[in-house]
């Protein structure tokens, strides 16, 4: 607990150096207005929740060779080579094998006790699978917002400058109030920049998630379905 709220501590500090260096350093960022540092950061946290992810789900190789390794360890369990089934499960990287592991040690059970302990081990499994998929959403929503923000602070400020100028004699042109809008704009444009590939990221990994969780239910399955066969043919009707 404490290592994660450390390393979510310093990663929120050195998005917050780079974004207030970028603002700095970057005219056009610079033009946007306070609100850009809080964009920036959340671009940086986009980026490193989604590589984070992107690696986790890489490590579980997802379609590579899984409807292989179903046959494989579907022929140990119906031909009861436990000790193969049991190598297929531990070289089963992440959830899915897990779970796989979970019900071959309660294979001796009932299959309702074979059912809870994949069960309760696809629960243990599921928030890693699911982590930082809802902060990835709530930066898309935020920068979004952020970027609304600013806009209207930026027009506020356009405007006041007009009425400041108009208030003392002078005369306003129409590229006094095009300058104001197009520098209040830029917090929009990258608001939505932030968003919009967060939010496409944040549907892809979300289907990876799908995967995952389809791949527990039906590796539960084929071993749940093997003790319900085998208790029917221990106790014929």
């Amino acid at each position: 607990m404490w290592n994660r709220t450390v390393l979510t501590a310093g990663l929120a500090a050195v998005a917050g150096i780079f974004a207030t260096l970028i603002y700095w350093q970057v005219d056009i960022i610079n033009r946007g207005g306070p609100v850009m540092i809080p964009i920036v950061m959340c671009s940086v946290f986009s980026v490193a929740l989604i590589l984070e992810r992107c690696l986790y789900f890489m490590s579980l190789h997802l379609g590579e060779g899984t409807a292989g390794r179903f046959e494989e360890l579907r022929g140990a369990i119906e031909t009861q080579r436990w000790s193969e089934a049991q190598t297929v499960c531990e070289h089963w990287r992440g959830p899915v094998g897990r779970v796989a592991l979970a019900g071959m040690a309660a294979r001796e059970r009932t299959s309702q006790e074979i059912d809870q302990a994949m069960e309760e081990t696809a629960h243990d499994e599921l928030p890693f699978v699911e982590r930082h998929l809802r902060w990835l959403s709530t930066l898309a929503q935020v920068s979004t917002l952020l970027g609304l923000l600013g806009t209207v602070v930026g027009l506020v400020v356009a405007f006041q400058a007009i009425q400041t100028k108009t208030t003392g004699g002078n005369p306003v042109s129409p590229g006094d109030l095009a300058g104001g809008v197009w520098q209040a704009l830029i917090t929009t444009v990258a608001g939505l920049t932030v968003a919009i590939p967060t939010i496409l990221a944040y549907n892809y990994l979300a289907s990876r998630v799908t995967e995952v969780q389809f791949q527990m239910e039906k590796v539960s399955d084929l071993i749940a379905h093997w003790r319900r066969r085998s208790g029917r043919s221990h106790h014929p009707a």
